[in-house]
């Protein structure tokens, strides 16, 4: 049976989300109350019978470390195969590579002892409850060379204005890769090939001092390579900036999005953290959220996600807010249109008020 291995991408993804990405890597950043964002790119591969998962990870990896572990949660602790953390490593002399094509250059072995013929690349931005399964059978049947995911975003107001859209013939040939904002096919960054395309347009790409496998292995390489698509129909959503982050948090406050995303297929996995129940007071006042297990609620939270362990004080008031792991609001303390990273402590009768457009974020362990 001809199977997949999996690389999740890092190497291009920056800090995007600012203040949330000030120590730790984008793919860690606590997304939906409990999870991570990196959980739902781990939890289709291991859906999808990928045994094999190795993750180039680029810098500030300390908290994607400590979330993974090895790979328990998704079964990917394994005595063969399983899962692969790769940082950067440049120790190589002869070494002329560049930009993410050093990662696939110092990591060839990896490749090249993979059980796998076929190679399923991806990033961690695109959110999705889904197994890549079809997309896979699709890229067989076609005898492509490369095969994109691809979807469409009605909301394209939170679309990054550099996201790559495709354009395809009757045939589902891809014919052109751009950033034509008036195209509607987006590309997810999720994508299929050989094992062996993949070390052949590695090795041309670094023998010709190239930078980005994708974009001048692939995408210049559309009149020679035989490129397909294959569009994604489900609930999917693209993290690349606070505001994306912000807005795809609080629609899943939205029973119908949220149903979609996470109750739709197989649950999402994570790392397991054993919490007592939230104690709810007789003061408290909840409508509309998401409280995680562990919280202490004696103030009003409306409209808003509360990961575990967060401590909402008497008269405190949250309000479409996002207010992350063991947080802490003190009384009288007032918050609206905010995201509160770990650790962070709101003082009395503070008043800290963001817009919808553009919310206030404070970083981790801060005291306002």
């Amino acid at each position: 049976m001809k199977t997949m291995m999996g690389i999740i991408n890092l190497a291009h993804e920056k800090d995007f989300l600012k203040e949330l990405t000030y120590f730790r890597s984008g793919a860690s950043v606590p997304f939906a109350g409990r999870y991570r964002i990196i959980d739902f790119t781990l939890s289709n591969m291991v859906r999808s019978n990928i045994q094999e998962v190795a993750i180039f990870a680029r810098s500030k990896y300390r908290s994607l470390l400590d979330h993974i572990g090895g790979g328990a949660d998704w079964d990917l602790d394994r005595r063969y195969s399983g899962l692969f953390i790769l940082p950067p490593d440049w120790h190589d002399p002869s070494d002329i590579s560049k930009g993410d094509l050093r990662y696939f250059h110092n990591n060839l072995d990896y490749i090249m002892r993979g059980k796998s013929d076929y190679v399923l690349i991806s990033g961690s931005q695109f959110i999705a409850n889904t197994s890549y399964d079809k997309l896979f059978q699709h890229h067989l049947d076609q005898e492509a060379d490369i095969t994109l995911l691809t979807t469409t975003y009605e909301e394209s107001n939170y679309l990054p204005e550099y996201s790559m859209k495709v354009d395809t013939d009757e045939n589902g040939e891809v014919t052109c890769l751009s950033h034509d904002l008036n195209k509607s096919k987006v590309f997810t960054g999720v994508y299929v090939l050989h094992r062996d395309l993949l070390l052949e347009l590695v090795q041309d790409c670094i023998a010709h001092y190239k930078d980005n496998f994708f974009m001048d292995g692939i995408q210049a390489n559309l009149d020679r390579l035989n490129v397909h698509s294959y569009h994604y129909h489900g609930y999917s959503a693209l993290i690349h900036s606070i505001e994306s982050y912000y807005h795809h948090n609080m629609k899943l406050l939205n029973k119908n999005y949220y149903n979609e995303l996470f109750l739709s297929g197989n649950p999402i996995l994570t790392k397991i953290a054993n919490q007592p129940p939230t104690n709810y007071q007789d003061t408290a006042r909840v409508n509309k959220a998401s409280i995680g297990t562990g919280c202490e609620i004696a103030g009003e939270v409306t409209n808003s996600i509360l990961f575990p362990g967060v401590k909402v004080n008497k008269h405190a008031e949250i309000k479409n807010s996002i207010i992350m792991q063991r947080c802490k609001i003190e009384a009288g303390a007032q918050i609206e249109n905010v995201i509160l990273d770990k650790d962070v402590v709101i003082t009395e009768n503070t008043v800290l008020r963001g817009a919808e457009e553009q919310p206030y974020v404070i970083a981790k362990r801060s005291t306002i």
